[in-house]
């Protein structure tokens, strides 16, 4: 295999957890790879993070452009550098800043990309990919005939391990060309949420909630076990829930190890979006809700009588541990 280049998402000196994945799943294919991370100031804990997770080298991209995520400036910046490394392979999350630039990356350098891949097996001169398609109902294999071929991975379906901790680390001066449009302010959230696509538990509501008040039920439940809270994409378009929170096809695809719907019917396009969840809970009061053909688990039942039994029980658990 040749050059092979992840490009590594950090945010306030925190390494995205998919990032590690994709690097340590190449360690465990037997993969050098180079670890690409756009930014400004103080990276220490973010190249030594990197390093401890197989990456072979760790390159920062510097400039001040690059302290804050700009569609613009860091495609420009990759491009720059990587057009440069003759690559093979370059490979990052499937963020929302991944879904962003990758596809800008790869019409510079006039190759496809295979988005949101679910598995990928470098052997060889040979780079092949799954990643689903039709809404999740079915997958593909898809294998790259040039170079370099450009894929992301969905956060969450690969597993994390430490590897090699001898990579080394070089500073770069990155050039990020025009840039037309510039970040002016950024309000950030007041609540503090746990990421959607890094979660190992979700638990997301659906329009039954009736009211963006009665997201508290779920909040105080995900609050007991460190779970994140989702919602369909009925809830968003009712005002509950902001779309930042929102699970599905026009939202997030996530894959944690448990998720559980409260009042969510199961439509096609909710089921995209976290389909590949280890476990599914489904608590409906519908019997025919088309989520229970897809749950793991099912309740039926109101989610007003059984989400506060469950937090009750989860409580009792984390005070037995």
């Amino acid at each position: 295999m040749g050059n092979v280049f992840v490009i590594a998402e950090q945010k306030d000196g925190h390494v995205k957890r998919v990032s590690l994945e994709i690097l340590s799943e190449l360690t465990r294919q037997g993969v050098a790879a180079t670890a690409v991370v756009p930014g400004f100031g103080d990276l220490s804990k973010v190249t030594d993070n990197l390093v401890n997770h197989g990456a072979a080298k760790v390159v920062v991209l510097e400039h001040e452009a690059l302290n804050q995520y700009n569609t613009e400036a860091y495609t420009n910046a990759l491009h720059q550098y990587l057009s440069s490394q003759n690559p093979s392979v370059i490979v990052t999350g499937a963020t929302s800043h991944g879904k962003d630039f990758l596809p800008r990356l790869a019409a510079k350098f006039t190759t496809g990309i295979a988005v949101d891949c679910t598995s990928f097996q470098l052997s060889g001169d040979k780079v092949s990919v799954r990643r689903p398609v039709y809404a999740g109902k079915c997958s593909k294999q898809v294998e790259f005939s040039g170079a370099p071929a450009i894929f992301s991975v969905r956060p969450n379906v690969l597993a994390v391990q430490t590897g090699s901790k001898s990579g080394s680390v070089e500073k770069v001066a990155a050039n990020p060309g025009t840039v037309k449009a510039k970040i002016v302010s950024t309000v950030a959230s007041q609540i503090k949420k746990v990421e959607l696509t890094e979660a190992d538990i979700i638990i997301s509501g659906g329009r039954s909630l009736k009211s963006a008040d009665n997201f508290k039920i779920l909040t105080d439940c995900a609050a007991t076990v460190g779970a994140a809270v989702g919602a369909s994409r009925a809830a968003v378009d009712a005002g509950y829930a902001p779309h930042d929170m929102q699970v599905g096809q026009t939202g997030k695809t996530v894959s944690p190890k448990l998720y559980i719907a409260c009042g969510i019917s199961g439509a096609i396009q909710h089921l995209a979006g976290m389909r590949t969840s280890k476990v599914i809970v489904a608590i409906n009061k519908d019997p025919e809700a088309p989520i229970f053909q897809k749950a793991d688990y099912g309740i039926v039942g109101d989610l007003f009588e059984v989400v506060p039994l469950l937090t009750e029980e989860l409580k009792k658990l984390k005070s037995q541990s």
